[in-house]
C-alpha cells in the first residue's frame, strides 16, 4: 500500500516546526522530509537535522540535475525537497510530511494530487509578529519582510484541506494529529490495509 504525503505550509513565525515535531513525537512512524536550504544557519541550527544547508551554486546544480520534488524561492532563499527524501518511502508505504510553503505545495499536487494539505495560520498578526520577536533569530530587516510577505502566504489557506489556528499549542497539536488518524481511517486506505479480514468477513 502505497503511503500517504502530507503538506504542512504557515507563514513563518505561525509555529509549524514546533506543532510538526510535537506530532511527530506521538506518530513515529511517519517520516519528515528534511528540505534543503541556500540560506545560513541560524544559532541552535544543525545541518541534516533542521535542513540540508548547501551553497546557492550547489541548489542550482541539483535544480539543473532534476534533483527536487519541489523547490521554491522563499524570502530571498531557496529551499526544496528532494526526490530521494520522498518518492521511495511512499512506494514502501510510508506515510511522509512535508514541511514546505505554499509555492512547493503546488509543484508537489501536481505530482501527488491525493496528498493532504494542513496550513497552520496564527490568531492573529499582532500575535504572529511577537513570536517572530520572540525567536530572537532574525534581524529588524528581515522580520519587516517576514510580515510583509505573510499576508499573501496566508491567502493560500484555501488550497489546503485543513486549516489550523495555532492559538493555543497544545490544541494545534491535538488537531494535527486528529489528521492524521482520520486520514488513515480513509475507506480506500482500511480496504487495502485490511483486505484480507473484510474479504473473510464478507465471505
Amino acid at each position: 500500500m502505497r503511503g500517504t504525503l502530507f503538506i504542512v505550509a504557515a507563514p513563518s513565525g505561525a509555529g509549524k516546526s514546533s506543532i510538526v515535531n510535537a506530532c511527530l513525537a506521538r506518530f513515529a512512524d511517519i517520516a519528515l522530509s528534511i528540505s534543503f536550504t541556500s540560506r545560513g544557519m541560524r544559532p541552535g541550527e544543525r545541518h541534516a537535522q533542521h535542513y540540508h544547508f548547501v551553497s546557492v551554486e550547489e541548489f542550482q546544480r541539483m535544480i539543473d540535475a532534476g534533483d527536487f520534488f519541489e523547490w521554491a524561492n522563499v524570502h530571498g532563499d531557496l529551499k526544496g525537497t528532494a526526490r530521494q527524501s520522498v518518492e521511495p518511502q511512499l512506494a514502501a508505504g510510508r506515510d511522509v510530511l512535508l514541511e514546505i510553503d505554499w509555492q512547493g505545495a503546488q509543484q508537489v499536487r501536481r505530482h501527488v494530487p491525493d496528498a493532504v494539505g494542513i496550513f497552520i495560520l496564527p490568531p492573529s498578526r499582532q500575535a504572529l509578529e511577537e513570536r517572530m520577536r520572540k525567536r530572537g533569530q532574525d534581524s529588524e530587516e528581515t522580520i519587516a519582510r517576514r510580515l510583509a510577505a505573510a499576508r499573501e502566504e496566508m491567502s493560500h489557506y484555501g488550497e489546503f484541506e485543513y486549516v489550523i489556528v495555532n492559538e493555543v499549542f497544545d490544541t494545534a497539536v491535538d488537531d494535527m494529529c486528529a489528521i492524521f488518524t482520520a486520514s488513515r481511517l480513509r475507506r480506500d486506505a482500511q480496504a487495502q490495509r485490511h483486505a484480507t479480514m473484510i474479504d473473510e468477513l464478507l465471505r
